[in-house]
């Protein structure tokens, strides 16, 4: 059935080289591992740790942490091979096309610009409060209509701060990826140096008291606390967007998914449990948790470092959430199930021009206008469906005499992809029912999308019509 049809891995690489302008390929592995830890490391970090303990799971946090972490390092070893396999733009949803074919591949793309854009829109909304925070230290106070989300009752018609730091990004995102890639390598650096020393300093100030009682919501609390930390975890899938402006993919893509995620895993282990031994797990449930703990024990001079590294740390996020989304774009439009404005690509910068553009107007609309209190979950179920389809892709994978045989493979398979699906799942049912129904209504939107125009304009239709004139 041709909803089905599915492109080989030959000809989804061949048609990289098959375009006039092409994306420019000028990234290596420490690129890739920055823009994993710059998409990794932020929000998560920065603001859902306190939430999760105050609420969830208590001191048992780092437990969340480790059980998070160990879905998305079998998720990673998945994509992984897949990245090395097919390295091409678009991510599950160019893995999807050469495994399951074209609707499925079409409802993972649709999925993805989900996770994608209400990612982006909530860390930019995110930015936004850390930023007048930091203004509002200097004495500096904005005019309250345009501090946030629209909301007349409070007297708020739009966050202006969140759609110029959109704005300011997809300029960045514009001049080139090298650029932007080490723009990002630098602001990551600088986050990485203010989490080290949160941790030096907040280690000497541990009460081991405060560690007990260590589980006071029971183990439902860790996995529900797990599914709300897992936001912190998915900028791992953002790097293999980046594919097609690898040099040796084969290589690099690798190194760059697992390297990021094993960091930031260890770096969140260790920020969990010196932020909850510091504190009483029930003082957290602020949207500053890490920059509270230090005031907590007064050491505001390191507090305010913190602030500044929360916002470089966001604003990495922010970058390669909406470089994450143009590429995605840009995959979907050269296979035609999206308009080909998206697949443009600009001579002189080699990048997705008005694409870029796109999707930022898009996103400053999301975050200047809409409040953003759930996007949270709803980025989580788009990125657990997208994690669950990979692992069961990569079996399909295997048994595909097309693959290539070099590259990077998952070990003990059909083990690791069965327990990165059973584990993406467990994390899938602990969140809210109108999460459930939201991501369906997003999933029903798509397949009218899809018949309506993405089922015509296919490239495989359109080869397929041709064939049938020239039959």
């Amino acid at each position: 059935m041709d909803l089905f049809r599915k492109k080989s891995i030959q000809s989804l690489i061949q048609e990289v080289g098959k375009k006039d302008v092409t994306l420019k390929k000028d990234l290596g592995a420490f690129d890739l591992s920055m823009l994993g830890i710059g998409a990794i490391i932020g929000t998560g970090i920065f603001v859902l740790t306190g939430v999760a303990a105050a609420e969830h799971a208590g001191p048992a946090l780092i437990l969340s942490f480790v059980l998070s972490g160990l879905a998305c390092v079998f998720a990673a070893l998945c994509y992984a091979e897949f990245a090395s396999t097919v390295p091409v733009s678009g991510s599950a949803y160019t893995y999807s096309y050469a495994t399951f074919g074209e609707l499925i591949a079409w409802i993972l793309g649709w999925d993805l610009i989900l996770e994608y854009g209400f990612a982006s829109s909530a860390v930019a909304s995110g930015w936004s409060g850390y930023a007048q925070g930091l203004l509002a230290g200097f004495g500096i106070h904005l005019p309250k209509a345009i501090t946030s989300a629209y909301d007349p009752a409070n007297g708020t018609y739009i966050d202006v701060p969140a759609v110029l730091i959109v704005l300011l990004i997809t300029f960045l995102l514009t001049q080139g990826v090298k650029k932007s890639a080490r723009f990002n390598s630098i602001m990551v650096i600088i986050k990485l140096a203010v989490v080290v020393l949160f941790i030096g300093v907040g280690v000497w100030y541990v009460k081991p008291a405060n560690w007990t009682p260590f589980m006071p919501f029971g183990f439902s609390g860790v996995a529900t606390g797990a599914a709300t930390v897992f936001f912190a975890y998915i900028g791992f899938d953002a790097v293999s967007t980046a594919a097609e402006e690898v040099k040796n993919p084969q290589r690099n893509m690798p190194i760059g998914i697992i390297a990021s995620l094993l960091v930031c895993t260890v770096l969140y282990i260790a920020v969990s449990a010196i932020l909850t031994g510091i504190v009483p797990y029930q003082h957290l449930g602020v949207k500053n948790p890490v920059a509270f703990a230090l005031n907590y024990i007064h050491q505001d001079w390191v507090a305010g470092f913190i602030s500044i590294g929360a916002i470089v740390g966001i604003t990495t996020v922010l970058l390669v959430m909406i470089y994450g989304q143009t590429r995605l774009f840009y995959a979907i439009s050269r296979d035609g199930l999206l308009p080909k404005v998206f697949s443009k690509v600009d001579k002189k910068k080699q990048t997705p021009l008005v694409n870029t553009w796109i999707t930022a107007l898009i996103v400053s609309i999301f975050s200047g206008l809409i409040p953003l209190g759930k996007l949270a979950e709803l980025t989580n179920i788009g990125t657990l469906f997208a994690f669950m389809t990979v692992s069961v892709g990569i079996l399909y994978l295997r048994k595909n005499d097309q693959a290539p045989k070099t590259g990077f493979k998952v070990p003990f398979v059909p083990y690791v992809p069965i327990l990165a699906f059973v584990f993406c799942g467990y994390l899938a049912l602990q969140l809210p029912k109108a999460t459930w129904i939201a991501f369906g209504v997003w999933l029903v939107i798509g397949l009218f999308i899809y018949f309506g125009y993405g089922r015509k304009h296919s490239t495989l239709n359109e080869t397929k019509v041709q064939m049938k004139k020239v039959g």
